[in-house]
């Protein structure tokens, strides 16, 4: 396939970029920084903004499957920031989509985007999107999925929604970084009793899964304009596998604890207090995070499985060794 991945220089979507390159297809990447990697890959790259929406369609010429990436994460910021990119982008890839005749939008989006703040235990596609969220990255990308998938119903582009949880791996840039920085500042607290399970994807996996998609992403599929969980198999106990991570690290396990509800509490104090003094950093605890760290969140992937045939290549133990040794290097450096 002729390829345009966004976002293709970060960390699910140079993975992306990887597994395409190597069975043979062509790559073009819309990015804003410059990757060493996409150079020795020897992709076509193009350097724009997700919000320039001009520059987004000129990327999409030629082109028949965009894996629609690129998008911004976090807790805490201000709404326009998270609309222009997560909701914003989106609808100039789709814009971009129908000006080229692009048939087909594979687009990464979030289990987050049906979060509820209750715990969700091997949950499937029936959830609802809520009525209120705590924070503005699951509303932004709830409102894209659902541009994406109501473009798949209109036709006559072919689009489906992939929500990968809690995305692990080598060259994490986002998640496994602030969990080691976190524990070597002695600023790790398990939050609740510590008994909570939740869905993780490992890189490869979620990667390999936009591949699967996209190749059953014909005419008359059942994947059109829909929505699927993304993970690996099986859920983890949360805090017993960031404690594995830190052994893998050689640092000590998270010994302090608060309950969930005090947790809570001081999100909803914090949040406040920022917000009253205009402060952009983020804060050390929010009501979502709380949520996050207390709660059960895990979700099926047999719906993915039946309609596109998603098959996780790496299984939990092989990930675990493959992401030592940056475990390792964070640990030190």
């Amino acid at each position: 396939m002729n390829a345009l991945v966004t976002g293709g220089g970060g960390f699910l979507g140079l993975a992306i970029v990887e597994q395409l390159v190597n069975r043979g297809d062509r790559v073009r990447v819309l990015c804003r920084g410059d990757y060493p990697r996409l150079r020795e890959l020897g992709v076509e790259r193009v350097s724009a903004d997700i919000r320039d929406a001009p520059q987004v369609a000129a990327a999409c010429a030629g082109i028949d499957t965009v894996f629609h990436v690129a998008a911004v994460s976090g807790i805490w910021g201000d709404w326009s920031y998270y609309h222009a990119i997560n909701t914003q982008g989106t609808l100039n890839i789709l814009a971009g989509c129908r000006a080229h005749q692009v048939p087909r939008l594979v687009h990464t989006s979030s289990p987050s985007v049906v979060y509820d703040g209750r715990d969700h235990a091997l949950a499937d596609e029936s959830l609802p999107y809520p009525s209120r969220f705590l924070c503005h990255y699951p509303h932004s990308k709830a409102l894209a999925e659902q541009a994406v998938r109501q473009a798949g119903t209109d036709g006559p582009l072919l689009t489906v929604a992939l929500r990968p949880h809690l995305i692990w791996g080598p060259r994490d840039n986002h998640l496994i970084p602030r969990l080691i920085a976190r524990a070597r500042a002695g600023r790790l607290v398990r939050v609740g009793p510590g008994t909570n399970r939740i869905s993780i994807s490992y890189v490869d996996n979620a990667a390999a899964a936009h591949l699967q998609a996209a190749d059953r992403l014909t005419p008359g599929s059942p994947i059109n304009g829909q929505a699927y969980f993304i993970n690996d198999p099986e859920p983890v106990a949360m805090w017993p596998w960031i404690d594995e991570l830190l052994r893998r690290a050689g640092l000590p396990p998270v010994r302090r604890q608060i309950p969930a509800g005090v947790a809570y509490a001081a999100g909803w104090t914090l949040e406040t207090l920022y917000s009253l003094l205009h402060l952009s950093n983020e804060p050390p605890m929010t009501r979502f995070l709380a949520q996050q760290l207390s709660g059960s969140h895990y979700y099926s992937i047999e719906r993915a499985r039946r309609d596109f045939g998603y098959d996780p290549p790496v299984d939990h133990a092989t990930g675990m060794d493959r992401l030592t040794p940056d475990l390792v290097r964070l640990a030190s450096t």
